[in-house]
């Protein structure tokens, strides 16, 4: 029988550390189903991405380790993880305590803490943007 993984993801200006993780995810399950946030999910804790949601719903499932991608309307997984019961879900180092993971334990799955790569953040690259364009702005033209 296939195993099934459950990780979840923003999306929001897909970097390396996004690819490493869903990369590492596949690597320990045969199907990986990601949650992509809805923009509702993500401003609880986040600011709002720039993408909408079907764009990053589209850029997370044309990963190749990808199988499956789905709208998760909550930032902790637990809605996806009882409706799916994936056999394993996929935690980030950064919020390793969710509520989804009591339920996962309750039906005898598994949560696999899986490392959150800080040196790569979609928050980081839209800060960087942000800047380059201030410094661009206070340069006097010619």
């Amino acid at each position: 029988m296939k195993s099934i993984g459950y990780a979840y993801v923003v999306g929001d200006l897909l970097h390396k550390g996004h690819r490493l993780h869903l990369k590492n995810c596949k690597a320990l399950c045969d199907v990986l189903i990601v949650g992509v946030l809805s923009e509702k999910a993500v401003n609880e804790k986040k600011p709002s991405p720039i993408q909408s949601l079907a764009d990053r719903i589209e850029a997370v499932a044309d990963l190749k380790y990808v199988d499956c991608t789905i709208c998760q309307d909550t930032y902790s997984p637990l809605d996806n993880c009882m409706a799916l019961k994936p056999d394993i879900l996929f935690e980030s180092s950064s919020h390793a305590t969710m509520p989804a993971n009591n339920f996962m334990k309750s039906i005898g799955n598994q949560v696999i803490v899986m490392p959150y790569y800080s040196e790569e953040s979609s928050t980081a690259i839209k800060e960087k943007i942000r800047n380059a364009k201030k410094n661009d702005a206070s340069k006097p033209s010619a």
